[in-house]
């Protein structure tokens, strides 16, 4: 408790911040589309299965454009790569204001998902440099659980502005968000070596910190995307991350329809009952980053030992079987929390078993563009598939049962697949993925 403590007297406490609001102002934006979809469907005459669509859309080129992405964070940057990206992405959510149909909703959300494949490998970047080893965990909580009061944030707050305004000012409002936090981010955002505002106790604490006990500096060599495409572990990773990826995008796009579609809820209503589960996981994804963080044994983090975290996590968050039995709305609350929380923590936890066991810091960006990808393909078929189910059964119930069965197979992959470092040379110095 007494190093938590100090952590909030470091001036990177303020990294943790930037990597927090990105992603909650990255799921805001995501979530948006969700919130409204009664309101749209009503207005645009838009069917189950074309929501299904649109619910997807965004992941579409999100999805071309990560690898794209971690390519231009290692060779750019983190600051300059991720400031276009939000940019983009900010303009298209609030263009979305302007939408005459299905057609010009579905543009925005492509131009959106573009923007927004900066994020993922350009936080993972800032955290290898900024962040100890020993933090690594719990700072990936951290950034992720942005992404868990982001749609519960969003589900009040559009909730809100859509009864009270319409859903043409909810979208503006979201964009604007963006650009707010795009101000900040060019002002004082650097490189931990060159911020101006770092101590250099501090600065020295970093790069200490950073160092790697699993292998030798000399012997870490950037792999590049071919290099990785070959690690067993690396496809391992983004599997299980796909598996995850689909639970929470399951989550993301149909929570709120379920709930007012089979619960009687409200928009309103609605938005509450989104945001309980969505906060309750982002406060749970934090402490069990943390634990992550105590549990490793100097050394251990280098050897995949995460994994068994990991695996743990997802096999917890496969009680989502248990929902199409409960009755209860509040009992259904309480298991879709407990889902989402192991699920994200899942989510962020193998972003930090990839700067576990990645060796070279010009990969990082890479390698959290390629299990982003992989994991958003899932993701890009989530609503998709659960739009089909839904429409073919007549209910939800199903559904979640596809979403347990994939969180069983990742968590089999996580435990048995991901052991192997990724960037080692060896005796005769050839690279070994």
């Amino acid at each position: 408790m007494q190093k938590d403590t100090s952590l909030l007297k470091k001036k990177r406490v303020w990294i943790y911040a930037f990597l927090f609001t990105l992603t909650l102002i990255n799921y805001v934006d995501r979530v948006s589309l969700s919130v409204a979809s009664k309101v749209l469907k009503e207005e645009f005459d838009i069917s189950p299965v074309a929501m299904g669509y649109l619910f997807s859309s965004f992941v579409w080129l999100y999805f071309l454009a990560l690898i794209p992405m971690g390519y231009l964070v290692g060779r750019f940057g983190p600051k300059k790569v991720n400031g276009y990206g939000i940019g983009v992405w900010s303009v298209a959510t609030a263009c979305t204001a302007l939408s005459t149909g299905f057609i010009s909703l579905l543009t925005c959300r492509l131009i959106m998902g573009m923007g927004e494949a900066t994020t993922y490998p350009a936080g993972a970047r800032v955290i290898r440099e900024w962040m100890p080893l020993k933090e690594r965990g719990m700072a990936t909580a951290v950034f992720h659980s942005g992404s868990l009061v982001g749609p519960a944030i969003g589900a009040i707050g559009f909730g809100w502005l859509i009864s009270s305004f319409g859903w043409r000012i909810a979208f503006v409002v979201a964009g604007a968000l963006g650009f707010l936090w795009l101000a900040a981010w060019l002002k004082w955002y650097s490189h931990p070596a060159k911020a101006p505002w770092l101590d250099d106790a501090e600065r020295a604490e970093i790069a200490e910190g950073s160092v790697s006990h699993g292998a030798e500096p000399a012997q870490a060599v950037s792999l590049g995307l071919k290099g990785l495409a070959r690690s067993s572990s690396m496809w391992a990773i983004a599997l299980s991350h796909g598996c995850a990826v689909y639970a929470t995008y399951f989550f993301l796009t149909w929570l709120p329809t379920y709930l007012q579609a089979e619960k009687g809820l409200t928009v309103m209503s609605s938005g509450i009952y989104t945001a309980i589960p969505y906060l309750g996981a982002a406060i749970l994804a934090i402490v069990i980053g943390r634990l992550s963080d105590k549990a490793m044994r100097p050394g251990a983090a280098e050897t995949g030992q995460r994994r068994m975290v990991v695996a743990s996590v997802l096999l917890a968050s496969s009680v989502i079987f248990l929902v199409p039995a409960i009755d209860s709305t509040w009992s259904i609350l309480f298991v879709i929390t407990l889902s989402l929380a192991t699920c994200a923590s899942a989510i962020s936890l193998n972003l930090s078993l990839v700067n576990d066991l990645v060796r070279s810091e010009d990969d990082v960006g890479t390698a959290a563009g390629f299990i982003t990808a992989v994991g958003n393909l899932f993701g890009l078929l989530a609503p998709i598939v659960t739009g089909y189910v839904v429409a073919g059964s007549g209910s939800f119930a199903l559904a979640f049962v596809v979403v347990g069965a994939l969180l069983v197979v990742g968590a089999i992959l996580s435990m048995f697949c991901t052991r192997r470092p990724i960037g080692l040379v060896n005796t005769d110095n050839r690279a070994m993925a």
